[in-house]
């Protein structure tokens, strides 16, 4: 058994997982950053812990994913910008105490892996892994290897422009993916809407405040027919496709595989979507059997640990 972690941002998740990538035994705890590295590296202590409670058998592997950019050789955290891990190398307490391989990843390459491996992109050899959360993460895997660059920071998807001069975005550029496509995005453009159509439903859905606006809101407003909500939606799917557009034109992999929060509104997005990539996409008169295909994530939350515990098999 190989055991899988995934750091976020308040909680450690863990599991024993198999080779094939089924889950067997999960657990978690708080992250409890505010206790600082140390205080996380006991964390992932107890999570392993608990999950070989009762057996005499040492895990095969064990993997992390952390939420910025890690050195996978020297187990050293290099950034990350919510957690006190910065320079902080977090796997040899583990590589000591269970006698056994422990490997670092970015947790969106730990997700693109685990849907590679069990998920929704299973049997493809070159997958891009796009999560739409807060921000946007991606993970790259070419030749059923992660592409993790020289630094260990490639596959920020997020960060590529979109709109020259546009929207400010968190890392400091202007005109990011991110700012456009993520859940921010989505809420930045239906609050801007909103103020412009003050007889919107999601005025209702928010309570009469526009802070409170959601991106499940958004999409329950588009559904029962709310134009405001639908000019919102068509906006963000535009932006949605560019990215993903942008995407195929340089790696044309077999499959972009969709996750993140947004990706529930998948039956809402999924039109528009596609119909901008055939339009859009440079390859677009290919047989239909070289068309890359987007699909829907299916793994959820396990995605990251089930990646992150098979960080050894990409190869």
């Amino acid at each position: 058994m190989y055991i899988g972690i995934d750091l976020g941002g308040t909680n450690i998740a863990a599991a024993l997982v198999d080779g094939d990538g089924r889950i067997h035994k999960r657990t978690s705890v708080s992250a409890n950053a505010s206790g600082g590295a140390i205080a996380i590296i006991h964390g992932f202590l107890e999570v392993c812990d608990t999950l070989l409670a009762g057996s005499n058998e040492a895990p095969v592997a064990i993997g992390i994913g952390v939420p910025g950019t890690v050195n996978d050789e020297t187990g050293e955290v290099v950034f990350t910008p919510n957690l006190p891990l910065l320079g902080i190398k977090i796997t040899g307490e583990l590589r000591e105490k269970y006698g056994c391989p422990v490997r670092l990843g970015n947790d969106a390459n730990c997700a693109a892996l685990g849907e590679t491996i069990a998920g929704g992109a299973k049997g493809s050899q070159d997958v891009v892994f796009v999560t739409l959360g807060t921000g946007i993460g991606g993970g790259v895997i070419i030749g059923g290897c992660l592409l993790t660059g020289v630094s260990g920071a490639a596959s920020e998807l997020g960060h590529q422009v979109i709109i020259e001069g546009g929207r400010k975005c968190g890392c400091g550029r202007m005109g990011c993916w991110e700012s456009y496509a993520s859940a921010t995005g989505l809420i930045r453009t239906a609050i801007e809407l909103m103020g412009s159509h003050p007889d919107s439903h999601m005025w209702e859905l928010c309570g009469g405040l526009a802070e409170k606006i959601n991106g499940s809101r958004v999409f329950d407003a588009y559904r029962a027919g709310d134009h405001a909500a639908k000019l919102t939606v068509e906006e963000y799917a535009k932006h949605l496709g560019v990215g993903l557009v942008n995407i195929i034109n340089i790696l044309e992999p077999e499959l972009i595989c969709v996750g993140g929060g947004i990706s529930n509104a998948w039956d809402c997005l999924a039109g528009p979507v596609q119909a901008m990539i055939d339009k859009e996409k440079y390859y677009r008169f290919a047989p239909d059997a070289q068309h890359t295909k987007v699909v829907k994530a299916v793994l959820g939350n396990d995605a990251g640990i089930i990646g992150a515990a098979l960080l050894g098999l990409e190869a």
